[in-house]
């Protein structure tokens, strides 16, 4: 990584003069984010990092002076052509051509592993990632929970294989429960075969609806415990429906997931843990955790004085699962305890909304009174409530209207603009670039903050949208189109010096800190920031420094520069988990 090398250059002329090891030191030294308003140096070294078990009671004035002191005793090199003290920080300047050169020539070689290779990255150890995310419920609505799931669960797997760690990515689908009884008994009275086999999803949700009007009915009642009870007990008949309702679904998911860039390595379920299930909860009974009420539910104490202050209900007076409830159920200890016999992960991480947390802590904390210490290693990433997505038929029921809803409305835009260009398929594109917009609205703000969706302000070609970068990315494509690719041989980087063209290649180095940030919280709004101010820097930049009818050896170097922009902004919108387009 460019920016590495920088980084150690400064700290071991920094630990000659402080007596420090400059391992200690290349933390505490960060890219600068470019300003708009002033130019800035590449790095700077915070004075307060590096002081001893620094208390707040060092006043800024001291810090200054100290940074003011230490800047007086460095001197510049071949690395770094200007030094000068900040507020309680040292400023380092790289060489103008230094800097060129490094960060072409790095993004050059390293390719789409530009930033993850950092040193930056050395002291995190690899390690084995299970990553529960999108887990619909079959039959029912595929809310917009479950869109903010299957895109953020996406987004970190996309980031922990990047950083060379190994992810399992698991669907623990709604498939079980006394809906399949309901379920079952409304498709002997409303089902229709052909309509199962073309459009499942929709088919079981509209059977689902009408049968649910017939709930109350103490027959269907009946029917639908005799129903789910033969499934309980194994009954071929019952459980060949019941399987073709399941395989159906994961069909038509599976080619949704599809438009949406996602797959996944498992799909798991409810359905799977039923004997298990049993076991874990004589496992609770044994260790004496498992209490009965009155009414004949389990629950498991979790209050420190075990008043019963605090509880979870782990299952019902009826056995069944209580996945409806947002309790913890048995099947959830028993998932949680089978991925670790089959796959010994290092850390697995739930994705859902935060209307859960509760649920997890409840799940982690039973799971550690069973005597599982792995149990500390699970993490909750929980995300806000959106509101206000509808589309033009309303409410969303199906993931697939989302889809097709941004597609239309994406594809309307781009044949009202004028600059539109004949694209060869205007329709892959639009679904492309509209997904690019709701990723990018979504992504923005704190995972955990909720917001307003609006679809005129995701799809807005100008500002902080999700279009926007990929305009940008076409028409950086289409420039190395029309000029022939650049290349990095011989390359004249003193053509480089105008202040668009630096804060470009200063933005540029700062790649790894950024991917480092989202890989420590797991947030994307880092990245999002990143390739926005990246997309905004390269237009700047497009316009100033022209290609075209310069003298060869600049409209080369500039080039250069461009393609090293595209580059990583294709790196960064794919972990995000979208596809840059070429032409739009």
């Amino acid at each position: 990584m460019a920016a590495c090398s920088f980084r150690r250059s400064i700290a071991s002329q920094l630990s000659k003069v402080l007596d420090l090891p400059p391992e200690n030191l290349i933390k505490s030294i960060s890219a600068v984010p470019v300003s708009k308003k002033r130019h800035v140096a590449d790095f700077q070294l915070s004075i307060a990092s590096i002081i001893e078990n620094s208390s707040s009671d060092c006043l800024a004035q001291d810090l200054h002076l100290q940074a003011q002191q230490l800047a007086e005793r460095l001197k510049c090199d071949s690395v770094v052509s200007a030094i000068s003290a900040g507020p309680g920080t040292v400023n380092f300047t790289v060489n103008r051509e230094l800097l060129a050169k490094t960060v072409l020539q790095q993004v050059w070689k390293d390719g789409s592993e530009y930033g993850v290779k950092s040193e930056l990255f050395s002291t995190v150890p690899r390690q084995k990632a299970v990553i529960e995310f999108s887990s619909p419920n079959i039959a029912k609505k595929f809310h917009i929970g479950h869109l903010r799931s299957t895109i953020v669960g996406n987004f970190i797997a996309n980031l922990k294989v990047a950083l060379g760690h190994e992810v399992v990515r698991i669907n623990y689908l709604g498939d079980w429960g006394m809906q399949f009884g309901l379920l079952g008994v409304g498709f002997q009275s409303f089902g229709n075969e052909e309509k199962l086999k073309s459009s499942p999803l929709q088919h079981l949700f509209e059977v689902y609806v009408q049968i649910n009007k017939a709930a109350e009915d103490e027959n269907t009642k009946k029917l639908a415990k005799d129903f789910f009870r033969k499934l309980e007990e194994h009954d071929e008949q019952t459980l060949s429906i019941w399987k073709q309702f399941r395989d159906l679904s994961i069909e038509e998911y599976i080619r949704i997931y599809k438009r949406l860039g996602v797959h996944f390595d498992e799909y798991s379920g409810e359905s799977f843990y039923q004997e298990k299930a049993q076991e874990v909860l004589k496992m609770l009974e044994d260790k004496g955790l498992l209490q009965k009420t009155i009414k004949g539910t389990g629950i498991v104490d979790l209050s420190e004085k075990k008043d019963l202050s605090t509880f979870s209900t782990v299952m019902r007076s009826d056995g069944t699962s209580l996945y409806i409830t947002r309790q913890v159920s048995h099947l959830d200890l028993a998932a949680a305890i089978d991925r670790m016999n089959k796959h010994s992960w290092d850390t697995m991480i739930y994705v859902t909304d935060k209307s859960q947390s509760n649920h997890f802590q409840h799940l982690f904390q039973i799971l550690k009174l069973m005597g599982y210490d792995w149990a500390e290693r699970c993490q909750h990433v929980s995300f806000g409530l959106v509101q206000g997505m509808k589309t033009r038929r309303g409410e969303v029921i199906f993931l697939e209207d989302v889809l097709n809803e941004v597609r239309s409305r994406m594809l309307q835009n781009m044949t009202s603009t004028k600059t539109t260009k004949e694209i060869q398929d205007p329709v892959e594109t639009a679904e492309k670039v509209g997904l690019a917009a709701l990723i990018i609205q979504d992504f923005r703000g704190l995972l955990s903050s909720d917001y307003q969706f609006s679809w005129d302000r995701a799809l807005q070609s100008r500002g902080d949208t999700g279009v926007f970068l990929q305009y940008t990315h076409a028409r950086l494509h289409s420039l190395e189109q029309m000029h022939g690719n650049a290349e990095l041989t011989d390359v004249n980087v003193a053509c480089l010096q105008e202040p668009d063209a630096i804060s470009v290649l200063q933005h540029l180095l700062r790649y790894d800190e950024v991917l480092y940030r989202s890989s420590q919280d797991l947030q994307p709004k880092h990245i999002v920031s990143y390739l926005l101010t990246l997309s905004h820097l390269a237009a700047v930049a497009h316009k100033t420094l022209p290609v075209k009818g310069s003298a060869p050896d600049l409209a080369q170097a500039r080039l250069c520069l461009f393609h090293a922009a595209r580059s990583v902004l294709a790196n960064g919108m794919k972990l995000l988990g979208i596809t840059p387009v070429t032409q739009m």
